[in-house]
């Protein structure tokens, strides 16, 4: 392996500790402790591991954890009516309901019912449109996580060439609207893009994205490209379950000049990433200075 690994879990310790302090900081002078809301709908258990998983991190950087845990057949009026009463608690500063959700529940409709200033997963249509006009808002975790990445590797991302492969509402199309932020040059490719090994082959920065186990080899990276792969697939190999990302990791890493393991990569940014916008949502929802490094 020639390339250097972007170690996410330490970057993530990193990102974690800032947040801790800033918390401590704004409790000592202000008095006030942000609270992040978890809504779980059902018993998926991946959805169950991470809300465990986000309410002990919540909790572990000093913030309140509200944990809401819903039957699967909880009607859409209700579910309503828990987030209306959470968007008027001044005490929770960001809501976040688990997706995927059961499939009487119209997601659209249950993400726009949340405050945008309390939408620390950014996917509501209005953070949507201040993200892609370039505005103040609340960013889509794993892309900011990304960017936080990038920017430390690269310093300055301008005029890079990146291409962002995957076109989700929850990364690719905000990705790319953050890499264009910071000034690179952006295709967003997909499963229709003709030739997709030639375009990737043209970037400085290659974002995975797609879902698709080990689709990007080695041959389609630029020699000394940045590489971060933000898909966690789950397949059969040797008689085991292996989870692997969006490209193949040994043959990429031979090519790259950086790249993100899967696991261990972009994953655990993503947690990391809620609770700077749970700070960053509570920070100026009283007017208060936000942390330094960790928005967009």
């Amino acid at each position: 392996m020639t390339a250097k690994l972007i170690d996410g879990k330490a970057f993530a310790a990193t990102v974690r500790a800032k947040v801790a302090a800033h918390v401590a900081q704004i409790k000592e002078e202000n008095g006030i402790t942000p609270g992040l809301a978890v809504v779980l709908v059902g018993e998926d258990p991946a959805s169950q591991v991470y809300v465990r998983s986000k309410g002990k991190q919540t909790v572990e950087v000093g913030m309140n954890s509200y944990e809401h845990k819903l039957e699967a057949d909880t009607s859409e009026a209700d579910l309503l009516a828990l987030i209306d009463r959470l968007n008027k608690d001044p005490d929770v500063h960001g809501i976040l309901v688990q997706l995927p959700l059961p499939k009487h529940l119209d997601s659209d409709l249950v993400i726009n019912s949340i405050n945008p200033a309390k939408d620390v997963d950014g996917f509501h249509i209005s953070n949507v449109g201040l993200l892609g006009t370039g505005q103040k808002s609340m960013v889509p975790c794993t892309p900011l996580g990304s960017l936080m990445m990038l920017r430390d590797y690269h310093g300055s991302l301008s005029g890079l060439n990146a291409v962002v492969i995957g076109r989700s509402n929850i990364v690719g199309k905000p990705m790319a609207n953050l890499l264009l932020g910071d000034s690179c040059t952006v295709t967003i490719a997909h499963s229709r893009t003709k030739d997709l090994p030639s375009v990737v082959r043209q970037a400085d920065i290659v974002v995975a994205a797609v879902g698709r186990p080990e689709m990007v080899t080695g041959d389609w990276i630029k020699p000394g490209a940045t590489v971060i792969d933000v898909g966690i697939n789950r397949i059969e190999r040797d008689g085991k379950t292996a989870l692997v990302g969006d490209c193949e990791f040994a043959s990429c890493a031979e090519v790259a000049g950086a790249i993100t393991p899967v696991p261990g990569g972009v994953g655990p940014m993503t947690i990391a990433c809620l609770l700077a916008n749970t700070l960053t949502a509570c920070c100026r929802a009283h007017g208060l200075r936000e942390p330094e490094g960790l928005t967009a």
